[in-house]
């Protein structure tokens, strides 16, 4: 199949530079990234606060969380169309000023209505206008080689950003109240700004150069200007996606994905700590560590995604993530050492399934749709984080504690590591052309790497026997809430 190379681009590669500005884009936007994960944290260290101040249920501050994360996976295929329009820059810029605005506004409420609509709505919005697409253009556009460690490395932007906000929101709020720490995130948000005015391109043929990697125009692909309506465009390509086979597969794993991440860890494990007799800053510091092994997992994915099967990979992932889940429950009942297996085991596979996700996004549907496509499959992300952050704070407020939540999302993983299993290695696309996925040069992980995941598995499940034994009460507890869920007692 031939592929026309990138209008703009150089007719014969231009001299190598020293330094690729390729690494200036990803480093900018490896700020922003880290900037916006100041704004995801902010929900898990506000729901005790606005429990104590204002008397809201969990439900309550629950369904404004599940709003925000909604805004933030439905408007981003619309957002990734708008931005083949508009370009990257101007998309960003708006984005991010909408921002700052919609987080200083929420310093301001007082009342429910005013929760759903800055932080559910406003926020959700200006969010939203910047998921999906940006990791997936920008490595896409810019990087040929290292494309998976840039994946992974501007996944852990968001770990990294939680290591840093996290303890730090939860210190202001103990000690100055809600209202400061929320206004930190406001002014963070406005000083990333001007650096993306100044410093961020729509391609490399902004520059004159080539990808990272590239040895000719021949081997880029056209990113062709969208001059269709971005609306229409965006519900088009959802269309003919989901006639495939594996993004209906894929999708249905990273809603999982979204539920078992954002919408239950991200959101209600500083809540459940606190449930269980941790402060708001030991809480805070616990979810922030496991940001720390995420950001080991994480760039260790994007190199795996590189070189091994994306669909084992995931397999894995989904599978380590189960088991960490299902252990959840009994590891406060263990203490420290059950938390601390926790925080490793669900640490290194927290959004370490972004790289691999997005590397068969990128193979299966092509330079030109990844941004749109994986805007669609963050839009089934983030409905699977809504539900659940909507569901686990209703459930919590009926039941009194998370401990059947948890046991459902451990359940759910295991079903998305079947489900990735699914997907074909290969597809056809618009045209009619049968493509190969090419991220795949070993089908078998080596006997190294299968012996460190093989051995992760049997330390989960070692701990979980242990409990067994050791915690026989609890265990029955929560057995006895599963059989109530399900109407058998």
């Amino acid at each position: 199949m031939n592929v026309s190379a990138a209008p703009g681009l150089p007719a014969s590669p231009p001299a190598s530079p020293r330094f690729h500005y390729a690494w200036v884009i990803a480093g900018v936007t490896f700020v922003v990234l880290i900037a916006a994960a100041g704004v995801r944290s902010v929900p898990s260290v506000l729901i005790v606060p606005l429990e104590e101040e204002f008397g809201w249920s969990r439900a309550t501050v629950s369904l404004a969380v599940s709003i925000n994360l909604l805004l933030f996976g439905l408007l981003g295929p619309f957002a990734a169309s708008l931005m083949e329009r508009v370009g990257v820059r101007r998309m960003m810029v708006a984005a991010l000023s909408t921002l700052t605005v919609a987080v200083g506004l929420t310093t301001q409420m007082n009342q429910p209505w005013q929760l759903m609509l800055f932080w559910g709505g406003l926020v959700g919005l200006g969010a939203g206008a910047m998921s999906g697409w940006l990791s997936a253009t920008v490595s896409t556009r810019w990087f040929v080689k290292r494309r998976g460690v840039v994946v992974g490395a501007l996944t852990a932007a968001g770990a990294t950003g939680q290591l840093i906000f996290l303890p730090m929101l939860a210190r202001i709020v103990e000690s100055a109240g809600w209202p400061p720490a929320v206004a930190l995130v406001a002014v963070t948000i406005a000083l990333v700004v001007p650096l993306v005015a100044l410093l961020m391109r729509n391609s490399p043929a902004d520059r004159g150069l080539l990808p990272y990697g590239a040895t000719s125009a021949a081997d880029v692909p056209a990113v062709r200007p969208q001059t269709a309506n971005p609306f229409k465009a965006a519900i088009e390509m959802l269309v003919t996606s989901v006639r495939d086979r594996n993004f209906r597969f894929l999708a249905l794993s990273f809603f999982i994905c979204g539920a078992s991440t954002n919408g239950l860890i991200g959101t209600h494990l500083i809540p459940m700590a606190h449930d269980h007799g941790l402060t708001e800053v030991t809480a805070a510091s616990l979810l922030a560590l496991i940001g720390v092994f995420d950001i080991m997992g994480t760039m260790g994915s994007g190199w795996l995604s590189d070189r091994y099967d994306n669909r084992r990979l995931l397999w894995w992932y989904y599978s380590l993530r189960g088991l960490s889940l299902l252990f959840l429950p009994f590891a406060f009942a263990a203490g420290v050492p059950g938390l601390a297996i926790f925080v490793v085991f669900y640490g290194l596979d927290w959004v370490a399934t972004v790289p691999p996700t997005v590397r068969l996004t990128g193979d299966l549907f092509g330079v030109q749709r990844v941004g749109t496509v994986f805007a669609w499959m963050l839009a089934s992300h983030q409905l699977g984080a809504s539900m659940a952050a909507y569901a686990a704070g209703a459930m919590r407020t009926s039941l009194g504690d998370y401990r059947l939540t948890f046991l459902i999302a451990g359940a759910l993983c295991l079903v998305a590591g079947m489900l990735v299993m699914q997907i074909n290695r290969s597809t056809t696309d618009e045209n009619g052309n049968v493509s190969i996925i090419r991220s795949t040069p070993r089908a078998r992980l080596s006997s190294g790497t299968r012996a460190m995941f093989f051995g992760s598995a049997a330390a989960t499940g070692l701990a979980v026997v242990t409990l067994l034994i050791t915690r026989p009460a609890q265990v029955a507890s929560a057995a006895e809430d599963v059989l109530v869920w399900c109407g058998l007692r």
